[in-house]
């Protein structure tokens, strides 16, 4: 099992990671790539504005490419199998990483552009797919340790992107198109290694009626004598799907069945998103500065915030099936409150005494802390175990979309909010904090050591009223 969750992450959720991590070390390189190409071409300068126009093109295809990717991920899921589906998107890895690299001796920034995209398809569905198969192979008792996993390689990826992006290894002039090419080394090893491990089990039954290969796969992950037990669970729920095929997105949003499940997924995968995660990373240059750190220096402390999410995942992949799902998140959103006041506080009087500057240091890391403990590593394992078969390839593919959509959104409006609000946009966030806190308190219930259809049933009096 832990094998199993190694195979589908180096590929999956590490590759959405790390490609948003190394984008950040070449800016300075594919802004003098741009020129250049622009002034051989056309035998003129690149306008300042058209520029910044292509950087934010380069940059924020990304985000289009993964929605992109999370509307068809589901779709994959159910007709290539979970396995099947994350296989075939390290071809589309693959081909990324040749035209990102080639872009640069080619002389030929619209295959940057490409690249960007279809790697960004890449990550759209191995967000999407991985959390599905480890949350379908798990054992309930393990089944949020293991959800974890998506979490921890993400946070991995981020920080091992960070690491190759110094200057002193891929991160320099002569390098930047292999780092951007780099990519293509996660999507070979899942090809190498995933093959060994087994099809979903809950897939091969309930969606191919395949008993016999269920029965192997099972094995393959529980032992010969433990496996049954999982067997009759998986039996179970197949006997309440009564031979119902996967539902369509569109399904999920008019069945009473799931209401509840649906609302709770889209608020807190918006409450991700938009908790304020983006605006710490984006001031933490700006105050680890204010802290006297050098220009030079700031990529090796940048490293400690990849550090800190690393760190968190891994803790509450050992925490979550002992504490539960619900104080995990909701303690999150509410640390992610206190330190969101504190940083107003102290950004507001930096300047006021010569120890603020380390008081808002701290609560960036603190504030990161926070959210890998609870949001960032909770909201996809709540996605996998709030839905039964028939429905969860659906619910990923609308968690997804509003993921990348609130992802692309925050990215757009955050500069005017900042430029705007100043530090009292962490005020936004902490209301935003506390309101998603107060709904999962109302609505989520307990989910540690429940089976997908006892879940179901706790969901069953607020969709249908308390006399259903």
């Amino acid at each position: 099992l832990f094998l199993a969750v190694c195979a589908v992450g180096i590929g999956g959720t590490f590759q959405y990671g790390y490609n948003v991590s190394i984008i950040n070390a070449p800016t300075q390189h594919i802004h003098r790539f741009l020129n250049e190409t622009w002034t051989t071409r056309y035998h003129k300068e690149l306008n300042p504005d058209l520029l910044t126009f292509l950087w934010s093109v380069i940059a924020s295809v990304f985000s289009l490419g993964g929605l992109c990717g999370a509307l068809i991920g589901g779709s994959m899921a159910i007709r290539l199998g979970r396995k099947g589906a994350l296989l075939m998107n390290n071809v589309i890895a693959i081909l990324a990483s040749i035209l990102m690299g080639i872009s640069f001796p080619t002389g030929l920034f619209e295959l940057l552009i490409v690249g960007r995209f279809l790697i960004g398809i890449n990550s759209g569905v191995g967000l999407c797919v991985q959390p599905l198969y480890i949350g379908e192979v798990a054992p309930k008792h393990l089944r949020g340790g293991m959800a974890m996993g998506s979490s921890i390689f993400l946070t991995g990826g981020i920080l091992t992107g960070q690491i190759i992006g110094l200057r002193e290894l891929l991160g320099g002039e002569t390098y930047w198109p292999l780092l951007l090419s780099s990519s293509c080394f996660p999507a070979f090893a899942q090809l190498v290694f995933l093959p060994w491990f087994p099809e979903s089990p809950r897939y091969l039954l309930i969606d191919r009626d395949d008993e016999l290969s269920c029965a192997k796969a099972l094995k393959r992950f529980h032992g010969s004598s433990d496996y049954r037990r999982e067997m009759e669970d998986i039996q179970r729920e197949c006997f309440a799907v009564d031979g119902e095929k996967p539902k369509k997105p569109w399904q999920l949003f008019t069945d009473r069945g799931v209401r509840w499940q649906l609302i709770t997924v889209m608020v807190i995968t918006m409450g991700q998103q938009l908790s304020g995660i983006n605006a710490i990373y984006f001031y933490a240059t700006y105050i680890f500065k204010e802290a006297g750190i050098s220009a030079e220096k700031i990529p090796y402390v940048t490293l400690g915030t990849g550090g800190c999410e690393c760190l968190t995942a891994l803790t509450c992949g050992l925490l979550i099936d002992y504490v539960g799902r619900r104080y995990l998140i909701i303690g999150g959103y509410l640390l992610m409150s206190l330190w969101s006041t504190v940083l107003t506080f102290s950004l507001t009087y930096q300047d006021l005494y010569w120890w603020v500057p380390y008081v808002s240091m701290a609560s960036i890391f603190a504030f990161i802390l926070s959210f890998g403990l609870g949001p960032g590593g909770i909201t996809n394992t709540l996605t996998a175990e709030l839905f039964i078969q028939s429905s969860r390839p659906a619910a990923y593919m609308i968690a997804g979309t509003i993921s990348w959509i609130s992802f692309f959104t925050i990215g757009m409006l955050f500069p005017f909010i900042v430029n705007g609000l100043k530090q009292y946009c962490f005020l936004v966030f902490l209301l935003e904090c506390s309101l998603v806190a107060a709904f999962i308190f109302l609505v989520i219930p307990e989910t540690k050591n429940k089976s997908f259809l006892e879940i179901k049933k706790e969901f069953h009096k607020l969709n249908f009223g308390r006399n259903a």
